[in-house]
């Protein structure tokens, strides 16, 4: 009897997974337009940044658009007269590349359709900022069901397993175990088991040493902050999915010791035109109009200008310095290597520990870009000289750990 029902809520679990599986394989279109495409078109024949998208399938097959969404500057480059007078009708905008898959992008095609036809022939772009609101995903009824199942195959499992050990006893005629409960059941399991509590002990006082020795080490170290700002600025969708280089944003990297922060006009250099995003809509686009007291319906600025007030991620001490214009330009390194995959990231967030030995092993271990670099030509001459012609020359061989160098 507990096997068959065993049985068939495994079945029923089984069939539950599959189904969660086929569901979870179809594209949806609504979501993969608003990731990729929202922010430069519109479904219906409204302008944005690129042209409005309703009937697009009246106008071009879909096995055009399908690779024309692929790498539309092939296209172009391909003397197609019709992709040519689309890219110098939009101001020679370009497109960028998407990975999607085939399946994907007729799912958003399909999406556009029938979104184009219900939708009136003309939409404004420019709404009251935050009119939009964020999608309601409701209750996860399909993880309470699942969590529910296990619950039960698990208690079930377990009463068979206690019904199977007490026909085994009765088989082999051996008497019931005896069952102590409260401070009796854990004094004799004590006793029983010194050799295992000493050993325990042990290690306890083992793990517990080398967790307060990191502890202290890590006191004013500060990896994988992650403060909440107060515009919900996405570089994963800036620096990875629209390729924006770091020093578009960033200018001063290459001119000074500081970063910098952008200006709020560096932003509306775009969003004059693109006024809603894909994950949170025209809200958080809406915070930088209302600090520039600029209106999107006019397209004018106010006189009641307030700065955001961002909240620094990363904070060196004063007494270390460091200057981004002479690892950025003459070290030539990528911004990564210190700040981590910040074209993945969400929200910005301290990747590297920014700690003395962090910067020390990485001047011991990083080669100089000499060849083809100007600044250290007679530098390089140098150093062939003094280490030999194949060396490798990394930063600690150029003075790279004199305390001088980070601490004056």
């Amino acid at each position: 009897m507990i096997q068959r029902f065993t049985a068939k809520l495994l079945s029923l679990f089984l069939a539950f997974l599959l189904f969660a599986a086929f569901a979870q394989a179809q594209p949806n279109g609504e979501n993969l337009f608003n990731a990729n495409c929202k922010q430069c078109h519109a479904t219906s024949d409204a302008k944005v940044v690129g042209p409005g998208l309703k009937d697009i399938h009246k106008r071009r097959t879909e096995a055009w658009l399908i690779p024309w969404i692929h790498n539309s500057q092939a296209i172009i480059k391909s003397g197609d007269a019709y992709a040519v007078k689309l890219f110098e009708d939009n101001n020679k905008a370009v497109m960028p590349t998407f990975s999607l898959k085939d399946e994907e992008i007729k799912a958003i095609l399909a999406y556009v359709k029938a979104e184009g036809e219900k939708a009136p022939a003309v939409v404004t772009t420019t709404t009251a900022p935050g009119a939009e609101k964020a999608e309601d995903k409701g209750f996860p009824w399909g993880l309470l069901v699942l969590t529910a199942l296990l619950v039960i195959i698990f208690l079930a499992l377990n009463k068979a397993k206690k019904a199977l050990e007490k026909v085994v006893r009765e088989k082999e005629g051996l008497p019931e175990p005896i069952v102590l409960k409260g401070k009796a059941h854990y004094k004799h399991w004590i006793r029983e088991h010194k050799k295992l509590i000493a050993v325990l002990l042990v290690l306890f006082f083992v793990w517990s040493s080398w967790k307060g020795w990191y502890a202290l080490a890590a006191i004013g170290i500060t990896q994988d902050y992650q403060p909440d700002q107060p515009i919900k600025f996405s570089h994963q969708l800036h620096a990875g999915t629209n390729g924006i280089d770091c020093k578009y944003c960033h200018s001063s990297a290459e001119k000074g010791k500081s970063s910098g922060i952008p200006t709020l006009n560096v932003c509306m250099n775009c969003h004059k035109y693109v006024q809603s995003g894909p994950k949170y809509g025209k809200d958080e686009i809406a915070k930088i109009y209302k600090a520039l007291d600029y209106d999107p319906s006019t397209q004018k600025y106010g006189n009641n200008p307030k700065p955001i007030e961002w909240i620094r991620v990363h904070n060196l001490p004063d007494f270390a310095y460091f200057n981004h214009s002479q690892h950025v330009v003459v070290g030539k390194l990528d911004c990564q290597t210190c700040h981590g995959p910040v074209e993945e990231m969400e929200e910005m967030k301290q990747y590297s520990p920014l700690t003395m030995a962090w910067c020390v092993d990485c001047h011991r271990t990083t080669e100089v870009k000499m060849e083809g670099n100007g600044y250290y030509t007679q530098l390089h001459e140098d150093l062939k000289k003094k280490f030999g012609k194949d060396a490798k020359i990394t930063v600690d061989k150029i003075g790279g750990l004199e305390c001088a160098r980070c601490h004056y």
